[in-house]
């Protein structure tokens, strides 16, 4: 059975995949923002449903898509920027390359054991609120399915006729700011080496939790 647990962590690795997978030639020019994120959320929700190793949550296999999709309408960079908050100023080149890296991977293995709960669920997108002209928006959602509707909402940006993700927020929660608190403390800390060794060792310790899990089954 499906528990608000986990549909809510169901609901959380449709956002991400949906905010790390938007296909490169689907995209129109001045598509709204929330008829995007409503087809987007559709593709990926028929993608996992029909592909079992996804389903199975193989970080590789994921990995591949979410590569293979390129992220050229997510800005992902703004997003670890964000996350990483001000010693992303500091940091070089290479180091912000491995951030996005680490970041990215770390978010893939945080969701990737919940899309075996994806089954029944659909995604509603509530009535957009802003002006013709805006450049700044956000695509309110709610994911249905068992129980209690799931709240998760995107923040777009536009830029030229194609609007980007780059945050989103899960049951009133935005990820950049969860993960800004914790990457502030350890830039603080150990500096942005530091931060991405941590990031790195986090990484390695998911995916031996995830062999393991997978092994016990």
């Amino acid at each position: 059975m499906l528990n608000r647990r986990s549909f809510t962590q169901s609901a959380g690795a449709l956002a991400s995949l949906v905010l790390l997978s938007a296909p490169v030639a689907s995209w129109a020019a001045d598509e709204a923002p929330d008829a995007m994120i409503k087809r987007l959320s559709g593709e990926v929700l028929e993608t996992i449903r029909n592909d079992s190793s996804i389903k199975a949550g193989d970080v590789d296999k994921i990995m591949v898509l979410v590569d293979r999709m390129l992220m050229p309408h997510v800005n992902f960079r703004r997003m670890t920027a964000a996350a990483v908050g001000p010693g992303w100023r500091k940091a070089t080149p290479e180091q912000q390359k491995r951030l996005q890296e680490e970041f990215k991977l770390l978010l893939v293995r945080t969701y990737s054991g919940a899309l075996s709960q994806v089954t029944n669920q659909s995604v509603e997108v509530k009535p957009l609120r802003a002006q013709p002209g805006d450049k700044d928006v956000l695509v309110r959602t709610e994911v249905r399915g068992k129980g209690e509707p799931v709240q998760v909402d995107y923040r777009l940006e536009k830029d030229g006729n194609t609007w980007r993700i780059y945050n989103l927020n899960v049951l009133g929660v935005w990820i950049v700011d969860t993960y800004r608190t914790q990457f502030t403390q350890e830039v603080n800390a150990k500096g942005i080496d530091g931060l991405i060794e941590t990031l790195a060792a986090r990484n390695k310790a998911n995916a031996a939790g995830l062999a393991a899990s997978s092994a016990g089954k």
